[in-house]
């Protein structure tokens, strides 16, 4: 067995589906090494993203995020001889014709449709391609129940064609003792003593102006001192967040650090007090479950998927009530108890979840669909 899989969307952007598509690449290489994999890489990306014997890089000069991606990946493909059984294309985009091979495609969210104010122009272009991706496809891969619904209600996908494969945590993401993790953080970067935490792209999607407006409700009724620090690359309409910094007189209190790579994010979920995630809309929720793991309570909306991956480890709250979000954190700045054990619970929830298990039912999914089960 020969299986493609498209890593192209790593040179577009190391974090959200960059790091499902290595993680998964490297789970099923190490978990199957009586399978042959090949990894579509962009030709810029001079090393391999996988080193492992079974795993052979070719390098595309079709970049990521174009708006004819779909038929230019239709014409090199075929050039570079691509001798495998099954191509699995982890950003949705599948090539336009190619018929040498099955088709797999994973969709992460269906969040253009769901909140098409928040997208740019191109952007919405290219995420409208998904229907089209999600008709070719042999079998498509939800990462999670949220999406595999929207999947069904929004573009009509037979509920059979479609299998649930959750993501998970990067093992690097753990205790280290508070001490510690702030001690490193301040020799690299400007963060208070006591803070909140978000991650995430900095654009509207993620809600953080509900979270601004919150955060304001805790210095000015509760007297709460805890800073606010966000770590995250800007994203698609990113001046209205510090628009609404400005406005709200948040300046002084408000730090962004910008992408941080997962080495000091490990150190940021530790320092922090709590980690805020109350996003409009969510495929899975990397930050909420990488922080459960590292044992930082967490608060996240009680929308889309946050509610299937945090469970009863974490507070929710209505996405748009600023005023129950103020309330949900000070209760995990101020409630030592309950810090304890939605610590604790957060932990445990976070070990639920496995690459090694992603990568075994994404096998299986790969199996089905070339008559391969046994």
């Amino acid at each position: 067995m020969r299986i493609a899989i498209d890593a192209r969307i790593v040179h577009y952007t190391k974090a959200g589906i960059g790091q499902y598509t290595l993680h998964l690449a490297d789970a099923l290489a190490e978990g199957h090494p009586e399978v042959e994999f090949v990894l579509l890489q962009s030709r810029k990306d001079h090393k391999p993203l996988v080193t492992r014997p079974n795993v052979r890089r070719v390098g595309l000069w079709t970049p990521s995020h174009h708006r004819a991606e779909q038929a230019l990946l239709a014409v090199e493909l075929p050039l570079r001889r691509l001798d495998v059984d099954l191509l699995h294309s982890t950003d949705f985009i599948p090539p336009l014709r190619v018929n040498s091979f099955r088709s797999v495609i994973t969709v992460h969210d269906l969040a253009f449709m769901i909140w098409p104010h928040f997208l740019t122009e191109d952007a919405a272009r290219y995420y409208g391609q998904v229907d089209q991706a999600v008709r070719r496809a042999d079998h498509v891969i939800a990462v999670s129940e949220s999406t595999r619904n929207d999947l069904i209600q929004r573009l009509g996908v037979p509920a059979e064609k479609i299998t649930v494969v959750h993501e998970a945590a990067d093992p690097m993401f753990r205790p280290v003792p508070r001490a510690e993790a702030l001690a490193v953080l301040r020799s690299k970067f400007p963060v208070p003593e006591t803070f909140i935490l978000f991650v995430g792209t900095i654009e509207p999607r993620k809600n953080i102006g509900t979270l601004l407006r919150a955060y304001r409700r805790l210095r000015e009724r509760y007297r709460v001192e805890a800073g606010l620090v966000l770590a995250g690359a800007p994203g698609w309409l990113n001046e209205q967040v510090f628009e609404e910094v400005e406005r709200l007189e948040l300046r002084p209190h408000v730090v962004f650090l910008g992408r941080v790579e997962a080495e000091d994010l490990v150190y940021l979920y530790n320092a922090a007090c709590c980690l805020a995630h109350p996003a409009f809309y969510e495929g899975f929720g990397l930050p909420p479950l990488e922080a459960m793991a590292c044992g930082t309570p967490v608060v996240v909306s009680n929308v889309s998927s946050l509610p299937e991956v945090v469970g009863d480890a974490g507070l929710l709250v209505e996405p748009q009530d600023d005023e129950a979000l103020a309330v949900a954190l000070h209760r995990l700045l101020t409630d030592h108890d309950l810090r304890a054990a939605l610590s604790a619970k957060g932990r445990a929830r976070a070990q639920s979840f496995s690459w090694r298990r992603a990568a075994e039912e994404t096998m299986a999914i790969y199996r089905r669909v070339l008559g391969a089960e046994a």
